[in-house]
């Protein structure tokens, strides 16, 4: 196993606008359709977008991006279309990114199918990390 090679999965019910969300909205490399999966590429990281029946997606994150400019990143998509969650608990600013104690920084989305997704950027000294 080399554990610098990941490989990320999501699920749809929606090939589809998974395609079109994955590919037009968010930008990431599509690579093919194969009978059980889209397969994407994030950087170097292969994202493979499951096809399966109807489910019920998760209730928290299941993919995510560290960003450099969450602010720029979360204007970016909302000018695409994409709609940023609010989750009780958090203090969220009008852009809908949410700071935590240490200054790191979270915005969430959902996919098409309802997975949750975000974008994350940390505090100064864990961002090259």
């Amino acid at each position: 196993m080399d554990p610098n090679n990941v490989i990320a999965f999501v699920a749809t019910s929606l090939p589809e606008a998974a395609r079109a969300f994955y590919e037009g909205v968010l930008g990431l490399a599509f690579r093919a359709d194969e009978p059980d999966a889209l397969v994407f590429h994030s950087g170097p990281t292969m994202i493979r977008v499951s096809k399966i029946p109807p489910f019920a997606p998760a209730p928290f994150t299941v993919l995510g991006w560290k960003v450099r400019d969450i602010l720029a990143e979360v204007k970016s998509l909302a000018a695409r279309g994409v709609r940023f969650e609010r989750f009780p608990g958090f203090t969220q600013d009008p852009h809908g990114i949410a700071t935590f104690p240490d200054g790191t920084q979270v915005a969430w989305f959902k996919d098409p199918d309802g997975n949750v997704l975000s974008l994350t950027q940390f505090r100064k000294e864990e961002a090259g990390r």
